[in-house]
């Protein structure tokens, strides 16, 4: 019986010795906080990967979509050794490719580091490797690996166990503040000028790729997956959770201290496009407090007009129509109408008015909103706006 059964061991006929190769396994935290500066390789098929993964892995696949198919049926149909077999028939012309590709992350890490004089090094040979549980598959690429010479590390549990991070970290109690108005309110610029300042901000809009109305995908890059948002979504929040660099964790289960004192927010539908904000997430949003901007609607119809008007004419139109049996019949034809007349604030009031009723809606359905909202009087949209949020001017 071999000495250690947790490890691997080799016979060299040549020198006459068993010699090891182990993998280390890594709780997920240590996982991430390890593997920051390091290479992350996904060994999931390219579906799985695509489908979400964690953030900043590249994906270098033991099986293709379809291999993956057909060993998961023979496990499933015949038995655990005839998978492995059939495992092995595809793995094996591929491992000096594999090797290969990371020999070439990790060329692509150091060249990138000699570019950038504030990059931290990597761990030398150090690769991060994770499948779906951290199974067969992460393992084989582990043994590969380690084989020719690299040190790896192994996530314990696999991506599995970092969605379930993800998921937690919804949950983790947040001083959220939302800045709220009309749709042309300016919201967003108001956020990115809070980050100019210096306060903590998450910008819902940008992680999913999309704006929130009808018209928010429009030069917008292809919204994310659920699971990639969420995934975004997490890291930015622990990213926002940190304290002079360091993670605000007192210890592996502790709830996360938010060393900023709060971290602001743009008022969303918890839809945005095709995204949704998660559950856990939402509950918060909707109990914290609200800085509602009242600007007039012509200022807001007009920085609408500025925003959009530019845009092309069929992609405006068939936003247009997405909403038409909200919008109604008359109001529909009469926004097209004004859009193919070129008479973009015309159009665009009707649509604003659309838009406020909706928002109004979103608005009130909170509960003790009297004790949320406070209202901001502004004169137009300006950036510039966020200074009545800033500590000096209100209570926050």
């Amino acid at each position: 019986m071999l000495p250690n059964p947790g490890k691997h061991f080799y016979f060299n006929a040549k020198t006459e010795y068993f010699y090891t190769v182990s993998d280390q396994r890594l709780h997920i935290k240590s996982f991430l906080k390890d593997a920051e500066n390091g290479i992350v390789i996904d060994v999931r098929s390219p579906s799985e990967y695509i489908h979400g993964h964690i953030i900043g892995s590249k994906n270098i696949p033991l099986f293709t979509d379809e291999e993956r198919k057909i060993v998961g049926t023979a496990y499933k149909q015949e038995s655990r050794e005839q998978a492995i077999k059939i495992g092995l028939e595809f793995f094996g012309p591929k491992m000096k490719k594999i090797i290969e590709e990371v020999e070439g992350l990790m060329t692509n890490k150091q060249l990138a580091i000699s570019k950038d004089g504030d990059c931290k090094l990597p761990k030398v040979n150090c690769i991060f490797l994770y499948c779906w549980r951290g199974g067969m598959r992460s393992a084989a690429i582990a043994w590969l690996l380690q084989l020719y010479g690299f040190k790896i590390s192994v996530l314990a549990g696999g991506y599995k166990a970092y969605r379930n991070n993800v998921l937690e970290t919804f949950s983790l109690p947040l001083k959220l503040k939302i800045i709220a108005g009309f749709t042309g309110s300016g919201k967003t610029e108001i956020l990115h000028e809070l980050e100019k300042k210096g306060e903590a901000i998450i910008d819902l809009e940008k992680l999913a790729s999309h704006k929130g109305s009808a018209f928010g995908n429009i030069n917008m890059p292809v919204q994310p997956t659920q699971e990639m948002f969420e995934n975004l979504l997490a890291k930015e929040i622990r990213f926002k959770a940190m304290g002079n660099g360091q993670l605000a964790l007192t210890g592996e289960d502790s709830p996360l201290t938010i060393h900023n004192s709060h971290i602001w927010i743009e008022d969303e539908s918890q839809r945005i496009g095709l995204i949704n904000i998660p559950p856990d997430l939402w509950l918060q949003i909707r109990q914290a407090p609200v800085y509602f901007f009242d600007i007039p609607f012509d200022e807001r119809l007009k920085h609408i007009a500025e925003e959009y008007g530019n845009h092309n004419e069929k992609l405006l139109a068939d936003s247009i129509v997405r909403i038409s049996k909200r919008l109604g019949g008359l109001e529909t034809k009469n926004a097209l109408n004004y859009l193919k007349e070129g008479n973009i604030s015309a159009c665009f009031s009707i649509l604003l008015k659309y838009y406020d009723k909706h928002y109004l809606k979103g608005l009130h359905n909170r509960d003790n909103l009297s004790s949320l909202l406070q209202k901001l009087p502004g004169i137009a949209v300006n950036p510039n706006n966020a200074a009545m949020l800033t500590t000096h001017s209100i209570s926050v």
